[in-house]
């Protein structure tokens, strides 16, 4: 598996003698915020938040779906806004008989439609919500009815953004302070953390990169094992040097409850993910190594010679894309619990490896690749009995 250093990343396209130079300063200043994180008072953290009053915009699916659990546990009350359309609590992986009945008990639901504002904003403003938790707002307009129904009591505004605000650049990894991209398909968060800078609410911002985990609805590392269980090739844009990051859903919670109550994080903003960096070949090696698979055969192609149409030939936009997560480290006194290959397992054997996936197989893409580059289309090998993905089981089997 090929895992890229931050400094050897961070260097990419220097010359020798100033990327020496700029290793040194990184590791000092990575070395200075570690000693932070050793010094830091623990009133700084979530562990010491007294038990407040909080609003979870979204919820049902994923992120949500765990966040949600870790401030139960911790001794929130939490109530999730939804259109309704999902159960607010079902079982997950992770729950045990006991942790399921007590979470049901205790999550809390207004069923209403983020879009009709007025109703938004009545429905809120006579709870009483000490924070917000907004996991599923996409442009700002969304969040105006929010603050304004939350307003009396509001402490605290916690918005969920994206990485992919960032505009490329040939300087890696992406800051928290890096240019941003006003022609992103995320602008909408880019705009939503505009105006909640300017309201002058205590808000802060957390900027995923890849999250992956059990039910990710995203198909990241779905997608890898799909092809991996029909005994296929591993089509990859490229050299398949492109290194990028991924992040656990589980660390992505825990990152947004250590911002709960945290002072250091009032007006401020947070790439999330995981610590280390990894290549596209990378992805899929440690992908075959959490399901227990042969190393896959990967095939390299030029995404230009073809013509996909509306079609995805590979989940991961084709460049270099990462952040460094030092300054979460540092303020939130957080890390990164799972590593690539521990994550990819915790998924394989809590979702895909049961049986369960959000998307159906899809090789119409890899077939075309397979044509041109091999000059047929793939056969799976007689003695394979894993040639079709298993049937999709129901959530409530998993027990």
């Amino acid at each position: 598996m090929q895992v890229a250093s931050r400094q050897n990343v961070r260097s990419m396209a220097v010359r020798p003698k100033v990327a020496a130079r700029r290793v040194q300063v990184i590791s000092a200043r990575y070395a200075n915020w570690r000693d932070q994180l050793a010094s830091s008072s623990p009133s700084s953290s979530s562990t010491s938040v007294e038990p407040k009053k909080i609003l979870m915009m979204g919820g049902t699916r994923f992120i949500g779906l765990y966040l949600a659990r870790q401030l139960v546990e911790a001794g929130h009350e939490v109530t999730l806004f939804t259109r309704g359309k999902k159960k607010v609590a079902y079982e997950i992986p992770d729950d045990t008989p006991s942790s399921f009945v007590s979470f049901s008990r205790s999550i809390k639901h207004i069923q209403g439609d983020r879009m009709d504002f007025p109703e938004v904003e009545r429905k809120l403003a006579r709870e009483g919500f000490q924070v917000v938790y907004d996991i599923n707002g996409r442009e700002a307009v969304e969040v105006e009815p929010v603050l304004k129904g939350t307003k009396s009591t509001l402490e605290q505004y916690i918005y969920c953004s994206s990485a992919g605000v960032y505009l490329k650049n040939d300087m890696m990894p992406h800051r928290e302070e890096d240019a941003v991209d006003p022609k992103s398909r995320h602008k909408g968060k880019l705009d939503t953390e505009e105006m909640l800078r300017k309201s002058g609410v205590n808000f802060t911002s957390i900027r995923p990169v890849y999250i992956y985990g059990p039910l990710n609805y995203n198909p990241v590392e779905e997608w890898f094992f799909h092809r991996l269980k029909a005994g296929r090739p591993i089509p990859v844009p490229g050299s398949g040097q492109q290194v990028t990051q991924l992040g656990h859903v589980k660390d992505l919670a825990t990152a947004f409850v250590k911002v709960l109550g945290n002072k250091k994080a009032a007006r401020q903003i947070y790439n999330i993910s995981g610590e280390r960096f990894v290549t596209f070949d990378g992805i899929a090696k440690a992908c075959a190594k959490a399901m227990g698979a042969p190393e896959p055969e990967i095939i390299h192609y030029n995404a230009k010679e073809f013509d996909f149409g509306k079609d995805k030939p590979f989940p991961m936009r084709d460049q270099h894309f990462f952040t460094s997560v030092d300054k979460a480290m540092a303020d939130l006194d957080w890390q990164p619990e799972f590593s690539l290959l521990g994550g990819l397992k915790d998924s394989y054997e809590k979702d895909f490896g049961r049986g369960t996936f959000r998307k159906e197989a899809n090789f119409k893409c890899d077939d075309l690749i397979l044509e041109k580059i091999k000059g047929g289309a793939f056969s799976a090998p007689k003695a394979s009995a894993a040639a079709a993905p298993a049937p999709a089981m129901s959530r409530s089997s998993w027990r």
